[in-house]
C-alpha cells in the first residue's frame, strides 16, 4: 500500500494536523509526518516532493498557515496528489491560508479542505488510495454506513422524545 506524507510548514501546525493520524491508523494506512517550509527550506521541500513517487507516497497532505504556499510549492514538484490544509494561524482567522491554498494556477492542482480540516484531509487521502485498494474501499463503505446508522439512531431518539 502507498504511504501518505503529512507535511507541516511549522511544528506549531501539529495540534491541528495530528487529528489525521488516528484516521490513518484506523484504516491501516502508513504515513510519515515532517516539517518543511516552502520559504525557509525550499530545497528540502522540493527534494522531498520530487522524490515522493519514487519513495512510494500515494498522497501528500500539506498544512500551512498565513501565506500557506507549502501545498502549492509541493504540487509544483510532483504529480502525486496534494491535499492542502489551510491552518488558522493569523489575524485573518485562516482566510489568508485558505485563499493561498485554493488559488492555484492551471496545471498545478491542490485539493483543499476547510480551515483546520485535517480529519477530512486524511479521509480524502484514504479515498484516493482506495482507488487501487479494494480493502480500503470496503472500510470506507463500512464507515459511511456506521455514520448513517448513528444519524438514524439520533433521529429515532429525537422522534421518541417529541412524540405525543
Amino acid at each position: 500500500m502507498k504511504k501518505v506524507a503529512v507535511i507541516m510548514g511549522s511544528d506549531s501546525d501539529l495540534p491541528v494536523v495530528e487529528a489525521a493520524f488516528p484516521i490513518f491508523e484506523q484504516y491501516g494506512v502508513p504515513f510519515e509526518a515532517h516539517v518543511f517550509s516552502a520559504h525557509r527550506t525550499p530545497e528540502m521541500t522540493a527534494a522531498f516532493a520530487s522524490a515522493a513517487r519514487d519513495n512510494d507516497f500515494g498522497v501528500i497532505i500539506a498544512a500551512a498557515g498565513m501565506a500557506a504556499h507549502l501545498a502549492g510549492a509541493i504540487a509544483a514538484q510532483t504529480t502525486v496528489p496534494v491535499i492542502g490544509i489551510p491552518i488558522k494561524s493569523s489575524a485573518l482567522d485562516g482566510l489568508d491560508a485558505l485563499l493561498s491554498t485554493v488559488q492555484m494556477p492551471p496545471g498545478i492542482p491542490v485539493a483543499t479542505v476547510g480551515i483546520n480540516g485535517a480529519a477530512n484531509a486524511a479521509i480524502l487521502a484514504v479515498q484516493i488510495l482506495s482507488l487501487s485498494d479494494i480493502e480500503l474501499a470496503d472500510k470506507l463503505d463500512k464507515n459511511r454506513q456506521e455514520m448513517k446508522n448513528k444519524v438514524l439512531s439520533k433521529d429515532q431518539s429525537l422522534q421518541s422524545k417529541i412524540a405525543k
